[in-house]
């Protein structure tokens, strides 16, 4: 008769939740990876606006360099002001972005602590799992073992008379 492990319905719970938290953890994981691919965007964005204001400083210092009207050096000074905004813009956009990054990383490494606890919870039950079967084990040996030795005994007491009785 082998005995039920008395905690498994227990062990079947934790086991439930280490396999929800290894799922939410590859969705944070996941989270994570957009996150840092919405902040590459974001990045290229600004850096296509940092290369266009760098192109048109270059070109109004080689414009101010052959001389020109100042309608036109005005013109281009308020486009360089126009250029500066959306530069500012995006800079914050990238900013924003990162902190969206930096929180999708911690969400992963809280939702990696997480699943080490559930691991060590599930690790714990299997331990004990273990040494209560030993003591399963050892227990039925020593109930065999006595029964053997009374019916040993009893086999003995019947022999015992029995020469007893025939001599």
């Amino acid at each position: 008769m082998a005995s039920r492990y008395p905690l498994e319905q227990i062990k079947q719970i934790k086991d439930k939740r280490l396999q929800e938290a290894e799922k939410f953890l590859r969705e944070k994981k996941e989270a994570q990876r957009k996150e840092e691919e919405k902040l590459r965007v974001v990045e290229e964005e600004r850096n296509e606006i940092l290369q266009h204001r760098e192109a048109k400083l270059t070109q109004f210092r080689e414009t101010l360099d052959e001389g020109t009207t100042t309608d036109k050096i005005q013109q281009m000074k308020q486009y360089l002001k126009v250029v500066e905004e959306k530069l500012k813009v995006k800079e914050v956009k990238v900013q924003e972005q990162k902190k969206q990054v930096d929180l999708a990383i911690a969400a992963v490494e809280a939702a990696r602590l997480e699943l080490l606890k559930k691991q060590r919870d599930v690790e714990k039950l299997d331990i004990h799992q273990k040494e209560w079967d030993k003591e399963v084990k050892a227990a039925l040996e020593h109930k065999e073992t006595t029964e053997a030795d009374e019916m040993g005994g009893v086999l003995h007491e019947r022999l015992k008379r029995k020469k007893k009785n025939n001599p």
